[in-house]
């Protein structure tokens, strides 16, 4: 043997000591190793953490905000890691961030896997710009048919009468409810009372979650293969566009004989999709997308906020009778109006607390590093970064924002709204702050929460005026369901209604 020869074992063990300098050498070179990571940051051990995140997300974010709040931190998932921002100023620096450093669209896209299930189309976005704008200017004349839709709804699906509790499976029932109010704006009446429509509409909401918490377990290169083989949300665009495009294309044919203006031209998210695509030329099928969206966007958040505000009703009953008082003393004197839903400011207290207590979602505010971005403090947050703010700590995390942060304090929002002009703006709950994110913050806040809050406080409203509720055990409320940064309402509970028994001296409200 030369002194060249070398040894099968000689040979392994010398490039095992090539990978390892190339390892450390690229582990010091990575931005995100320069981040602090709560639980094991070690190639495979990161995969403990990452169950940690999916079985415990809240004691993860927990265990960041007593060592680093006011810093990033990461925490892995099974695809990649997650850079968390903490404490007002890099909050609110994640709502600057422009759209070419920290993208809001590309982050959604990578947690709802959209490309991967619905297709390229969903990059087009059009349908945010209407409901920001065409939508919100509608809300004071399209009240008057939510209302009626809600109260349509509930009688239909719980008739409570005479005095006998009645227990009812409360998120499924939230859901129809919120579907045909939602939808009786979207895509007016009958359709939002066809079973078969709100069947896709709540189907493709559910369906959403469980294909991109699928397509999330794979890495990026196999993200394509498994959108392709998980087919749940295809199929919802593949049921919905047989009656979606038959109101298309009767719109279609009004619009090239009368021309822009019509006689009883509907005035419905549908109508005004269709206007805006027809400008841009979007074909019929990208609009059955956007139908979707929005039925996701108007369905998941909002069914997932009133059950929780229904599960603090019935656990605390005692607050029915100060919302009731509320709510009869405007309407008897208002009517059911924007105007009179604004000035209920306890149901809007009531609802933007339980909100702070469990909005869906124990992160908020998802963005995607286009690029290499460097924050204010030196943070490095590398090209291709998945980020989020943590709303649970924000909101609930210690008592510099909230005082007792995990009680819930119905009317807290109602005091704080009587420090003046600017205090009655900034504590409503369509208000978005570094301090209540559950609607994000900044521009790409949500676009429809002035709807979605008329919509909550009309339900709240129309509940406590019509029905007592409690759950069978009093003062229990049932554990949310968590997986992963999920913070969802128990799905299975049961709420008791009845008939209201207290109508005796109760003012005369017209629903």
């Amino acid at each position: 043997m030369t002194s060249l020869d070398v040894t099968p074992s000689q040979f392994l063990a010398t490039l095992a000591v090539v990978w390892l300098v190339g390892y450390f050498i690229q582990r010091r070179l990575n931005p995100l190793n320069s981040i602090p990571t709560i639980g094991p940051s070690a190639p495979l051990l990161s995969y403990i953490g990452a169950i940690r995140y999916l079985r415990d997300a809240e004691s993860l974010l927990r265990e960041g905000h007593e060592k680093y709040d006011g810093r990033v931190y990461k925490v892995a998932m099974l695809d990649g890691w997650l850079a968390i921002f903490t404490g007002p100023k890099l909050i609110d620096e994640l709502r600057r961030c422009s759209d070419d450093e920290l993208s809001a669209v590309e982050g959604a896209s990578q947690v709802l896997q959209l490309r991967h299930t619905l297709g390229p189309g969903v990059d087009d976005q059009f349908h945010v710009a209407v409901v920001r704008d065409k939508l919100t200017r509608s809300l004071q004349a399209l009240c008057p048919d939510v209302v009626d839709e809600i109260s349509a709804a509930f009688q239909e699906y719980i008739p409570a009468t005479g005095s006998e509790w009645v227990g009812v499976r409360a998120f499924p029932i939230v859901q129809q409810v919120i579907a045909r109010a939602s939808n009786r704006v979207i895509v007016g009446l009958p359709n939002c009372r066809d079973p078969e429509y709100l069947k896709v509409a709540v189907n493709f909401t559910n369906d959403v979650f469980i294909t991109s918490f699928l397509i999330n377990l794979f890495p990026d290169f196999l993200k394509p293969v498994i959108g392709r083989m998980t087919t749940m949300v295809s199929k919802n665009k593949r049921a919905l566009m047989p009656m979606v495009v038959p109101m298309l294309q009767e719109r279609q044919k009004m619009y090239e004989k009368y021309g822009d203006d019509w006689a009883d031209k509907p005035r419905d998210l549908l109508q005004w999709l269709l206007d805006e695509g027809r400008d841009k030329g979007t074909p019929f099928d990208n609009i059955v997308e956007k139908v979707l969206l929005v039925n996701f966007g108007a369905i998941h958040t909002s069914s997932g906020t009133f059950t929780h505000a229904l599960y603090n009703l019935a656990a605390y009953p005692e607050y029915i009778q100060p919302l009731r008082d509320e709510v009869e003393g405007i309407i008897a004197e208002e009517g059911w109006t924007k105007t009179s839903l604004g000035k209920m400011r306890k149901v809007d207290s009531f609802l933007k607390e339980s909100m702070r207590l469990a909005d869906g979602s124990l992160l908020a505010m998802f963005r995607k590093a286009m690029k290499d971005v460097t924050l204010s403090d030196g943070t490095r947050i590398p090209r291709g970064t998945l980020v989020a703010a943590a709303s649970a700590t924000a909101h609930r995390g210690d008592d510099t924002r909230y005082a007792a942060p995990d009680a819930f304090d119905p009317f807290r929002f109602a005091r704080m709204r009587e420090g003046g002009a600017d205090a009655a703006v900034k504590h409503q709950l369509v208000n978005t702050s570094v301090d209540f994110l559950t609607f994000g913050h900044g521009k790409h806040a949500c676009p429809g929460r002035f709807f979605a809050a008329n919509e909550l406080k009309t339900m709240l409203a129309y509940v406590v005026l019509t029905y007592d509720v409690k759950f069978e055990r009093e003062g229990v409320r049932p554990a949310n369901f968590r997986f992963g940064p999920a913070d969802l309402p128990a799905p299975n509970a049961t709420v008791l209604f009845r008939k209201r028994q207290d109508v005796s001296g109760a003012r005369k409200v017209v629903v």
